[in-house]
């Protein structure tokens, strides 16, 4: 039987100018390393809430267990600090039960791949109505600076120190083989970017997956160095956009075509603009292909990969249970007492 389209619950919105950036901050003390990326997305996150115009009784903020995991602490909103892996889980149930909510899951590189990457795929899978940020700093940094499940192979570190030979886990490939229905990347350093994003995920009808590249200074200071100095991050990175040629480099000299589904770097001024690959986020091809770009090779994307609508788990959710209410549907009672139950 064809799945019928459910209506999205709709969540309460308000004029914007009645909230600012102090309304959303804490009274808790900040607690993260001096210097750490955290603080910048923190800072961000507060920022776009009142552009948002969703009252902060309205939000909710779920984590796991890891120094991202502080962030609820800091949010002047509802909150959870849960348990390891498991937010995800604990957000669905706040979701499903309560529609009316803007639920949003902090969670790091180790906390939602490793022990949490179970919940991590599902709740992608299931297209369940919440924004999820993954802080990856490549690194497990509450626990001192052990390797993580992004950790690069041959990364040196105190549970590795003969180099790890574990190949790392792409976060955004295992959102695309999820089916996520919104995927993106950011930096911890780009403001403008970041904002940009969240408010992109905060739109998005369904689970919306966004990856944050976030430095630890402590234990894994300039994992991402060649993506934000000054001096490299021009050929490093490549901001993604839907509808626009993929180009990057000094003054945008540099830019990305397709040979057939395999990208190749060229120089703009030999092959002309006009031959350069643009970006459809509708498309899974093109967000697998571009997601599969690499350093050195390739620069390292930006943006929004992909962003396609389809009903959320939560919402068809909702839609049964107003149909069961109503007696539209088997009632538990009718199953029982059909027959076919029997006891020796």
């Amino acid at each position: 039987m064809q799945q019928r389209q459910a209506p999205y619950p709709q969540i309460e919105h308000t004029d914007p100018s009645g909230q600012t950036r102090k309304d959303f901050v804490s009274d808790q003390e900040v607690r993260w390393c001096p210097g750490c990326g955290d603080y910048s997305i923190l800072a961000q996150v507060q920022r776009v809430m009142p552009d948002l115009g969703i009252p902060k009784e309205k939000l909710v903020f779920v984590s796991g267990i890891g120094c991202s995991s502080r962030f609820p602490y800091y949010m002047n909103t509802y909150g959870i600090h849960s348990i390891h892996g498991r937010a995800p889980a604990i957000a669905t149930g706040i979701k499903s039960t309560s529609p009316d909510l803007s639920v949003w899951v902090i969670t790091g590189d180790g906390d939602g791949l490793s022990i949490g990457g179970n919940h991590f795929l599902h709740v992608m899978r299931r297209n369940v109505a919440l924004k999820l940020l993954m802080f990856n700093n490549q690194i497990y940094g509450l626990t001192k600076g052990q390797y993580s499940p992004t950790s690069p192979i041959g990364k040196r570190a105190k549970s590795t120190p003969m180099g790890s030979v574990d190949y790392p886990v792409d976060p955004v490939h295992v959102a695309l083989g999820a089916n996520a229905t919104f995927v993106a990347r950011t930096l911890d350093v780009n403001v403008k970017h970041i904002q940009a994003i969240l408010k992109r995920a905060e739109a998005h009808r369904g689970t919306a997956f966004v990856e944050i590249y976030q430095n630890c200074n402590i234990f894994n200071d300039g994992a991402f160095a060649q993506l934000t100095d000054k001096e490299t991050k021009a050929a490093s990175l490549i901001e993604i956009e839907h509808g626009k040629p993929l180009r990057f480099g000094k003054d945008g000299d540099k830019g990305i075509v397709f040979d057939g589904v395999k990208p190749q770097v060229v120089d703009v001024a030999h092959v002309g603009e006009e031959a350069l690959y643009v970006h459809d986020e509708t498309s899974e091809l093109s967000a697998l292909v571009i997601s599969r770009m690499k350093a050195p090779e390739f620069p390292t994307p930006i943006g929004v990969f992909r962003a396609v609508d389809r009903p959320s788990y939560d919402a068809m959710l909702q839609d049964q249970v107003e149909r069961a209410s109503a007696g539209n549907e088997t009632r538990v009672q009718d199953l029982l007492d059909e027959g076919a139950w029997t006891i020796e």
